[in-house]
């Protein structure tokens, strides 16, 4: 409880500062609250780091609904902008994404601790860190980009001020612009904060359970 206690203090201190957690971006924000969840989950497990995504999930719930932006209402039902407003949708965009910004990247540096051994290697996966901070970080892009076209394209395209036909091309750039970069800070971020946790010393000291089988 303490460790989840300390991570959720992370993710809230982040969402409440400015420009930290949640960078604002034209019409939309770009954020770094991912990082904080993938590495729960790499030391505390899938379980603890699902609970930790849903966390992020409600304070960008939260800030959607206080604070927002032409684009809040794919995060939030309770902001419209014109004729457009959130729904169900909109609370599955806000938190399924984040969720499993907790559970994937665990298993990413599992399997890559399990090739590793299997090579007769120990110690610390440098790969698995950079795979598990790349794929937390693109399936919260990846997946809120497309459910925001499955479930928002005419409302998102009016905010953008894009054609309809043209707003999955619109988002495909998001993903590649602001994806690809918090991709890349997460795989880095994850590697650097990582290669000193997630020594099984360190662990130890600090009370993480040892999950990965090494």
């Amino acid at each position: 409880m303490v460790q989840m206690a300390i991570f959720g203090a992370i993710i809230i201190l982040m969402a409440s500062t400015p420009f930290l957690g949640y960078i604002t971006i034209g019409p939309t924000r770009a954020t770094i609250l991912h990082i904080p969840v993938i590495i729960a989950s790499l030391l505390l497990g899938p379980k603890k780091g699902g609970a930790l995504g849903f966390l992020f999930g409600l304070t960008s719930f939260i800030n959607n609904t206080i604070n927002p932006t032409a684009t809040s209402f794919v995060f939030t039902p309770f902001y419209s902008i014109g004729e457009v407003s959130g729904g169900i949708g909109s609370v599955i965009i806000c938190f399924v994404p984040r969720i499993l910004v907790g559970i994937l990247p665990f298993y990413v540096y599992k399997f890559a601790m399990y090739l590793k051994t299997k090579r007769g290697k120990g110690g610390v996966s440098n790969t698995g860190l950079i795979l598990a901070g790349v794929s937390g970080a693109l399936v919260n892009t990846v997946l809120v980009m497309n459910l925001i076209f499955v479930f928002f394209r005419e409302g998102y395209a009016a905010a953008n001020d894009v054609a309809v036909s043209a707003v999955y091309t619109f988002i495909l750039g998001v993903i590649a612009t602001n994806g690809v970069m918090e991709a890349i800070v997460a795989g880095i971020l994850t590697l650097c904060i990582g290669r000193v946790l997630m020594q099984k010393k360190i662990r130890e000291i600090l009370g993480f359970r040892n999950d990965f089988g090494y």
